[in-house]
């Protein structure tokens, strides 16, 4: 009897101390994922080729407004650098642009975008900064980028991919719709420059070439002397006035008449030549 008594107890402090047991606390729950995971970082093996990011995910640190003006059109967005646009999504050809902050002479820059409807921006390179220049497309050639399906004149050298207002990009070019990111490639090796886009050679020209010159100083071109010249400046993203992303943004640096620029890439064209068309010259930067 005393043995049942005395199980009977212990099963009932054992009962009491489990009801007055903390309830037991639930898991965490995992750290949101973090959206810009992956973006803006660079594989060792990139590392090791010399590549080195121009964009650090947050913040405009190697960037400053051409000519040292303020950037108040210009933010970080969605893992991007962001250049927020006016409300007709289209502006002054005179609004400041984002400069690094480096100067370069031959290097291969890659970097992903996205447009806007009726978007337009550029890629310039090879910028002088001089208060004589009120803008940076005064002295440096731009990668034209744009929503191609809102301009009425397509193709031609103001489409995606043009070398602005010089020379159109060939048939290889295949544009990602407005919101959709495209891959951009610009290979600067002397007077050798090649555009790439989405892993098609879309363009390639010599600079300073004969026929260089004289398309240059035939079009909009002639009315500013130093357009085109320097073999070292800064590189450029042109505020036009339209919502643009900009990530992913890397660098690296090469040597004079390297070969190395045509290694990757799907070059499913020919040479990737300059392709002439009629251009029309108006002064729409």
């Amino acid at each position: 009897m005393r043995s049942r008594f005395s199980l009977l107890l212990m099963s009932g402090a054992l009962a009491a101390s489990i009801a007055c047991a903390p309830a037991e606390t639930p898991p965490a729950q995992e750290a949101a994922a973090d959206p810009c995971a992956g973006l803006n970082t660079l594989t060792d093996a990139e590392k090791a080729d010399g590549w080195q990011l121009l964009f650090d995910g947050s913040s405009l640190n190697g960037w400053h407004g051409y000519n040292g003006e303020s950037t108040p059109a210009w933010s970080i967005d969605d893992c991007s650098i962001q250049s927020v646009g006016t409300e007709g999504n289209y502006g002054s050809d005179e609004r400041v642009d984002l400069a690094t902050d480096r100067e370069y002479t031959n290097f291969e820059l890659a970097l992903d975008w996205k447009a806007t409807t009726a978007g337009n921006s550029g890629l310039i390179y090879a910028v002088v900064e001089d208060p004589k220049y009120k803008t940076a497309w005064r002295t440096g050639p731009e990668y034209q980028l744009m929503d191609d399906a809102s301009s009425p004149d397509q193709p031609s050298a103001k489409s995606t991919g043009a070398d602005y207002d010089m020379l159109a990009p060939n048939d290889q070019k295949e544009l990602k719709p407005v919101g959709e990111w495209n891959v951009t490639k610009l290979v600067v090796n002397g007077p050798r420059v090649e555009h790439w886009l989405n892993g098609k050679k879309i363009l390639e020209f010599e600079r300073w070439s004969d026929e260089w010159k004289a398309r240059r100083d035939a079009g909009k071109w002639g009315e500013h002397e130093d357009y085109g010249l320097a073999e070292t400046g800064r590189i450029v993203l042109q505020d036009h006035g339209s919502g643009f992303w900009f990530r992913n943004i890397k660098i690296r640096e090469i040597g004079a008449d390297s070969d190395e620029h045509s290694e990757d890439g799907d070059d499913d064209s020919e040479d990737g030549e300059h392709t002439d068309s009629d251009e029309d010259n108006e002064d729409d930067e």
